[in-house]
């Protein structure tokens, strides 16, 4: 079973570090005057109008390192909460 979970941390999209590192670099680039992500964000809560496909790829390629990040979290409650069987 630990071999199991060794195996599972070198999988880099189930590596904290990893995930992290992507979250904070690519999902927030470029930096200034704003995280990209999060103007992205604000178009689409805005109605999305104007938005072509580049921009729904670009909400996309930087939004998916907080995707995984959400994954990762959730998955890290789920296994503190399971009762040890």
């Amino acid at each position: 079973m630990a071999e199991k979970e060794s195996l599972k941390s070198l999988n880099p999209l189930n590596n904290w570090t990893t995930v992290l590192m992507l979250s904070l670099t690519l999902g927030l680039a470029p930096f200034f005057p704003e995280p990209h992500i999060w103007g992205k964000i604000k178009w689409v809560a805005g109605g999305a109008v104007g938005m072509q496909w580049l921009d729904w790829g670009d909400l996309l390629f930087h939004g998916f390192p907080w995707i995984l990040l959400l994954r990762l979290s959730v998955l890290e409650i789920k296994r503190k909460v399971k009762p040890a069987a």
